[in-house]
């Protein structure tokens, strides 16, 4: 993709962005988080992107599929009022539907037009499975790695905040009570990624985020993990029982066990 490719696109979120602007505080709050989390996720894919060496054509290609991955919460909240796509609507196949409609990939080779689709079709299910051509499987882990090293921020910020300052749609509308799902737990020991449908309460979604690093795809997402010490942060607002912090522990050993593997591999690579 070239650099003024990259230009229009952008020009044309930053358009689309603007026609969600309301003066109902608590929407605009909403929708400032999505955009403000687009922007961040746009410099996560460049950093992961440079890791892997992405070319000069690939790079920009990558920072478009982190651009156009979330189009979808914007009409999504409108409509719905949540970011709950369990009670409203699949956001990356309504990101989709956007981009159709609008043509907003319409001067894109056919080739990149595809890859952004995918990518931005599979960023949210829960895991990759059927067969993918190998550019759309890198792509597609590329956004994956840099959404989530997001996510953590968002929510991160979000349990810092009062009530007042948070952003209403953030929370899933989970109770915030002392409770967490012994099964959610059992997840975690098994080094398993946690489903969304079994959430019940504000604590299981944040175990969940925990969860979230055994489907980091890169060494390099795995660094900004340790990095921005979002495992401390996510325990700090967690219950402080042995249960959990076992968990913790155990995502902690896995994330520095992958990094080691790693880096054993890039020196034995040079020599």
């Amino acid at each position: 993709m070239k650099q003024e490719e990259l230009t229009l696109l952008k020009k044309w979120f930053a358009g689309y962005c603007a026609s969600f602007s309301t003066p109902v505080r608590e929407d605009q709050q909403n929708i400032t988080v999505k955009q403000h989390h687009t922007h961040e996720v746009c410099e996560n894919a460049l950093r992961i992107g440079r890791a892997l060496q992405l070319n000069e054509g690939d790079l920009p290609l990558a920072e478009a599929i982190a651009l156009l991955h979330d189009v979808g919460r914007f009409p999504q909240y409108q409509r719905y009022k949540t970011f709950d796509d369990s009670i409203s609507v699949n956001h990356a196949t309504l990101g989709v539907h956007v981009l159709l409609e609008k043509n907003v990939l319409g001067t894109l080779p056919e080739d990149q037009r595809d890859l952004i689709v995918h990518s931005v079709t599979l960023h949210n299910v829960y895991s990759l499975t059927g067969k993918l051509d190998e550019r759309t499987m890198l792509f597609t882990k590329l956004i994956r790695d840099a959404d989530k090293l997001d996510i953590w921020r968002v929510f991160v910020d979000y349990f810092s905040q009062d009530h007042e300052g948070r952003a209403t749609a953030v929370g899933l509308g989970l109770p915030d009570v002392p409770d967490y799902s012994p099964a959610i737990l059992a997840c975690l020991a098994r080094g398993e990624m946690v489903n969304k449908a079994d959430l019940r309460t504000l604590n299981d979604f944040k175990l969940l985020q925990l969860s979230w690093l055994y489907d980091l795809n890169f060494a390099a997402s795995l660094r900004m993990v340790l990095e921005r010490g979002y495992i401390d942060k996510l325990a700090k607002v967690l219950p402080d029982v042995r249960q959990i912090n076992d968990a913790v522990a155990f995502a902690r050993a896995y994330v520095e066990r992958k990094l080691t593997v790693a880096g054993k591999a890039l020196q034995a690579g040079k020599s």
